[in-house]
C-alpha cells in the first residue's frame, strides 16, 4: 500500500516504474542477482529499495523535488526525466528516515565502479589488481566521495554490502556482478572512516553467510567480527633515512641480531592508551639499547581466537584492533626506524581458521581453500589451507605482503610453517593425503607461489629481506630463484637450535656423549644462508624456558645459560632470541601476562641481560664475528673432538679481524688448556661469560692471552688459557 504522508511533496496519481511481482518479491527478499537492472535511473523513472524510509523524492540539481511513491516492502518508484543512468550528478535522493531526512547520490545512478583492464587484472591474478582494486576504500567517483567496494565471490547468487551505513540491512546494497572476474561491485555514497561493515552473501542454495572483507585494513577488535572503514590519510613517515641505508643493513654481510616479541604481552598494558604507542616509547629505545638491529613481532594480523598468538590470521591487511588503530602501528614502525631498528613482521600464508565470517567457503563454495579435506584441511591445528594454485588466491596473498613492506615500510617477512606447504603429506598418514601431478609428495602449487612471492618482494622492495621458517632438509631455500631455489633471504636453523639444546639440556657429567650435538651444525652451516633462532617455539607448551632447560641449581642454569648465549653469538648464523630470554626468565611465556621486569632486581638476571647486550656489541663491532656468516672462510675449528672435557673451540675471521671462542661446558674450571692459534701475539680477553659482572665467578685470563710458539691443533702457535666453569670466551687478535 502507497504511503500517504510523502513528506510535504505532492502526491501522484499515476505512480511510474511499477515491477512485477516476482521481481518486487526477490528485491524485496533480498535475493535479486541483479540490481542495477532494476534500482536506479532506467528510461525516465528511478527505482530506489529503501526499506524503512518514510518517503523518498528525486532532487534535480536546481532543487526540484519530485516524489516516489512506495509500491510495496520499501521499493520506491516515480519518474524523473532529468535523471541519466551512469550520471550520479543528474539527481540526488531526499530520503525521509524516522527524525531525520537523508540527501544523497544514487548508488545506482553510478557506472560500474572496475574497469575491463581492472577485471582482466583480476582475472589473470595480478596482484596489484587485487591490492588496488579489492576491497572498500573511501575514494571519489564523479565527485561524489564515499566507499568504493569490490569483493572476489564468482559462485554466489547475490552479494550486498551491509555496515552501519545501511542499519545492517542486506536488501538496501545490492552489488553488481562483473562475471569477467567473479567480482561484485558498488560504490556508496557518505560512507565515512569508521563505519563498520561486512558482505552478506547468498550462496547457491539461498542461504545468507555475513562476511568480513578479506582485504580489510582495518577491523573490530576480538570478540566482533566486522571489518570497519579505514582512513585514507597516509602517515607521514620520518624514516627517510633508514629507508635509503636499510638495504646495506640486512644483507649477509651485515650483523643481524632480532629481539622476538609478541606486541601484547612485552609491557603490561595501560588500558587508557594503545598498545602500539605504549611499545613505541619503550620498545625501540631497548631492543636499540640491548644492541638489538631487529624486533620480530609475533603475527599482528588480525585474529580471531587469542590463543593462536596470531599464527590463525582472517585479516591478512589488517593489523589487529588488539593493539590499536593501523596509524598507530605506523608510527610504532616509524619509532623503531628512528633508532636505527628494523621490523620483521611474522608472516601466516600456510592455513587460515575456519571462522564463520572469515574466508572459509567464502561464497558457499571452497574458494580459498582446497576442496578436498586431504588437501585444504590442517590436521595439527584445525584450519584450512590456502590453495595456492588458484591464481587469485595466490594473487590475494601476494598483495598481502606487498601491502606490509609498502603501507608500513616493513623491513622482512618471517614466512611460518613454511614446511607444511612444501610437503603434501605434511602430518599426514598414508591414505590421507593426494600426490602431485607426478605421483611426488612436493606441493608444486606452494613451491609456485613461494618463488613468486620471494621474486615480487625483490621487485618491489629490493631492500626488504624474506625469512622461511622451515624445518626440513628442503634443498635451495635460499638459493636464488633463477637457480631453481625458493629465493628467500634467510631460512632459521631449526636443525642447530634442537641439536644444541639438546646438548644443553644434558648434565655435564653426559655432555661428552652428545659432543656432536654441539659440532653437527657446522656440517650443513652454508648449504643455507642461516638465522639462528631461540624462539618462542621453544618457550611454551610445557618446553620450559631456556633457563629451565639447563641442568643444576639456579646459579648454575645461568651459568649453563650465558655459555649457551656466548657460544651461539659465535657461531655463524644471524641471531634470534625471544623476549624474556635476555633476561634468563625462569617461567614459561604466558601471552596472558608480561615480561617479569622485576628479575632485574637479582644480580644473576641482570647478569644475562649485560651480557646479551655485550654480546650483540661484539657482534656487531667485529667484523669477524657476521661479515663471513654465509662463506667457509669465515670459520675455522681449532678444537672440535674434545669430548671428555667438553670443550669447543673455533676461528671466525674477515679480513684482517680475527676471533677466537672457546666454551667449556662443565662445571670445572681448566688451567693451562692449550688451542692452537693460527696467528702469533696477543689475544685480548675480549668476553667471557663467567666475568662477575654478568653474575659468574670472575674467573678468566686477565685480559689477555699471549701466543708462544708451541704447536698445536694443526697450528706452530698456541695460546695457554684458563678456561672458568660454563663459560665461553671471546679473544680478538691484536697482533
Amino acid at each position: 500500500m502507497n504511503r500517504t504522508d510523502n513528506g510535504g511533496m505532492p502526491p501522484s496519481s499515476t505512480p511510474a516504474g511499477q515491477v512485477d511481482a516476482a521481481t518486487l518479491h526477490a528485491l524485496a527478499g533480498g535475493q535479486h542477482a541483479d540490481p542495477f537492472a532494476v534500482l536506479g535511473p532506467h528510461d525516465g523513472v528511478v527505482r530506489a529499495l529503501l526499506p524503512g524510509a518514510l518517503a523518498v523524492a528525486v532532487v534535480s540539481p536546481d532543487g526540484t523535488r519530485a516524489p516516489l511513491h512506495e509500491q510495496a516492502q520499501g521499493l520506491f518508484t516515480g519518474a524523473a526525466p532529468e535523471a541519466r543512468p551512469g550520471d550520479p550528478g543528474s539527481y540526488q535522493l531526499a530520503i525521509q528516515w524516522p527524525g531525520s531526512e537523508q540527501l544523497t547520490p544514487d548508488p545506482y545512478a553510478f557506472g560500474p565502479v572496475l574497469s575491463d583492464a581492472d577485471l582482466a587484472g583480476l582475472a589473470s591474478g595480478d596482484w596489484r589488481a587485487a591490492l588496488d582494486l579489492l576491497g572498500a576504500r573511501l575514494v571519489e567517483m564523479n565527485g561524489v566521495s564515499g566507499l568504493r567496494c569490490a569483493v572476489w565471490a564468482p559462485n554466489a547468487r547475490r552479494v550486498a554490502v551491509v555496515g552501519d551505513f545501511n542499519s545492517w540491512d542486506s536488501r538496501r546494497h545490492p552489488m553488481r556482478l562483473r562475471h569477467a572476474a567473479g567480482v561484485w561491485e558498488l560504490f556508496i555514497p557518505g560512507v565515512c572512516a569508521g563505519d563498520c561493515y561486512k558482505f552478506a552473501i547468498t550462496d547457491t542454495t539461498g542461504a545468507i553467510v555475513f562476511k568480513a572483507d578479506p582485504m580489510a585494513r582495518r577491523a573490530q577488535a576480538a570478540p566482533a567480527t566486522a571489518s570497519v572503514v579505514d582512513d585514507p590519510t597516509p602517515h607521514v613517515w620520518t624514516d627517510e633515512d633508514w629507508m635509503r641505508a636499510r638495504g646495506e643493513r640486512q644483507q649477509p654481510r651485515a650483523p643481524i641480531s632480532i629481539y622476538e616479541v609478541q606486541a601484547g604481552s612485552w609491557i603490561a598494558p595501560d588500558n587508557e592508551r594503545c598498545v602500539w604507542d605504549q611499545l613505541a616509547e619503550k620498545l625501540p629505545a631497548y631492543a636499540h639499547a640491548m644492541g638489538f638491529t631487529h624486533v620480530e613481532l609475533m603475527p599482528i594480523m588480525e585474529y580471531p581466537f587469542g590463543g593462536s598468538w596470531g599464527y590463525q590470521p582472517l585479516g591478512m591487511f589488517a593489523p589487529s584492533a588488539r593493539f590499536g588503530p593501523p596509524e598507530a602501528f605506523a608510527r610504532f614502525v616509524d619509532r623503531c626506524h628512528a633508532v636505527g631498528v628494523g621490523v620483521i613482521l611474522d608472516w601466516v600464508p600456510a592455513h587460515f581458521p575456519n571462522d564463520a565470517h572469515g574466508l572459509a567457503r567464502f561464497d558457499g563454495t571452497p574458494l580459498y581453500e582446497y576442496a578436498d579435506p586431504r588437501e585444504g584441511y590442517h590436521p595439527d591445528w584445525n584450519t584450512l589451507v590456502y590453495n595456492l594454485g588458484r591464481t587469485e588466491v595466490k594473487a590475494f596473498m601476494i598483495a598481502s605482503a606487498v601491502h606490509w613492506l609498502r603501507q608500513f615500510h616493513i623491513d622482512g617477512l618471517r614466512v611460518d610453517a613454511v614446511a607444511s606447504m612444501l610437503y603434501r603429506d605434511y602430518s599426514r598418514q598414508p591414505g590421507e593425503w593426494i600426490p602431485n601431478v607426478y605421483g611426488g609428495r612436493e606441493n608444486l602449487e606452494a613451491v609456485a607461489f613461494l618463488r613468486d612471492l620471494n621474486t615480487t618482494v625483490r621487485q618491489e622492495a629490493p631492500d626488504a629481506i624474506v625469512v622461511a621458517e622451515e624445518s626440513t632438509a628442503w634443498p635451495g631455500v635460499t638459493a636464488p630463484v633463477v637457480e631453481g631455489g625458493l629465493g628467500f633471504h634467510y631460512k632459521w636453523n631449526m636443525g642447530w637450535m634442537h641439536d644444541t639444546l639438546r646438548y644443553m639440556h644434558e648434565d655435564p657429567v653426559y655432555r661428552k656423549y652428545h659432543h656432536h650435538d654441539i659440532t653437527f651444525g657446522m656440517a650443513y652451516a652454508y648449504s643455507e644462508r642461516f638465522i639462528l633462532p631461540l624462539s618462542h617455539d621453544e618457550v611454551v607448551h610445557g618446553k620450559g624456558s631456556l633457563l629451565n632447560k639447563m641442568p643444576g641449581d639456579h646459579g648454575t642454569k645461568l651459568a649453563n645459560l650465558r655459555a649457551y648465549l656466548g657460544f651461539m653469538w659465535a657461531h655463524p648464523g644471524k641471531k634470534l632470541l625471544f623476549m624474556g630470554g635476555e633476561l634468563a626468565q625462569p617461567a614459561e611465556w604466558n601471552h596472558d601476562a608480561t615480561i617479569n621486569w622485576s628479575l632485574l632486581d637479582d644480580a644473576g638476571h641482570k647478569g644475562v641481560q649485560r651480557l646479551v647486550a655485550d654480546l650483540n656489541r661484539v657482534y656487531r663491532e667485529s667484523p669477524a664475528m657476521h661479515e663471513l656468516d654465509d662463506q667457509p672462510d669465515g670459520f675455522a675449528w681449532l678444537v672440535m673432538d674434545d669430548a671428555d672435557n667438553s670443550v669447543a673451540a673455533f676461528l671466525r675471521r674477515s679480513g684482517a679481524s680475527t676471533m677466537l671462542a672457546v666454551c667449556n661446558f662443565t662445571p670445572v674450571t681448566r688451567h693451562a688448556y692449550r688451542v692452537g692459534v693460527p696467528l702469533a701475539g696477543r689475544w685480548a680477553e675480549t668476553l667471557n661469560t663467567d666475568a662477575g659482572w654478568y653474575g659468574g665467578s670472575g674467573q678468566g685470563n686477565q685480559g689477555a692471552a699471549q701466543s708462544t710458539e708451541q704447536a698445536a691443533h694443526g697450528h706452530a702457535q698456541s695460546l695457554s688459557l684458563t678456561l672458568p666453569p660454563l663459560a665461553t670466551l671471546f679473544f680478538t687478535h691484536e697482533g
